[in-house]
């Protein structure tokens, strides 16, 4: 059975949740003052942590924290568990999550210079959909 199938309803709502959390977010001040004083971090917002993600969830939709917090976490569950059987989840116009496999490979120990044995890994890679991409420009 496709996977994609079952996550198309739950994407559905989470995009529409998502977006209007990230939305919500981007117009209220955070406090937060982890931008950096020189000008590496110049109109870059701070990062919003996951906390505050539930909390915008919860306000955008009108959920409680607590349903808003299990929803948050079922996406997020549903997405891993989707990627660790190596299948990918689209999400038309916010974007698509996948696995990238890398190959063994050799490369040299930074400290010794000694060639070293890098092992084959699976990596998840996320690639942003269009609506996101013109949301953000």
């Amino acid at each position: 059975m496709n996977l994609s199938v079952l996550v198309r309803p739950l994407a559905t709502i989470t995009l529409v949740l998502i977006t209007s959390a990230i939305s919500v977010a981007a117009q209220q001040p955070t406090g937060n003052s982890d931008i950096r004083s020189d000008n590496t971090n110049e109109g870059v917002s701070p990062a919003m942590n996951k906390n505050e993600l539930i909390g915008a969830v919860a306000d955008a939709s009108g959920l409680s924290r607590s349903d808003a917090t299990k929803a948050v976490e079922g996406v997020f569950d549903t997405i891993t568990r989707s990627l660790s059987k190596g299948d990918e989840v689209r999400l038309v116009g916010f974007g698509t999550f996948s696995v990238a496999r890398r190959k063994a490979s050799t490369g040299r120990n930074p400290r010794t210079g000694a060639p070293m044995t890098i092992k084959a890994s699976t990596q998840p890679k996320f690639k942003a959909g269009k609506g996101l991409k013109d949301s953000v420009n």
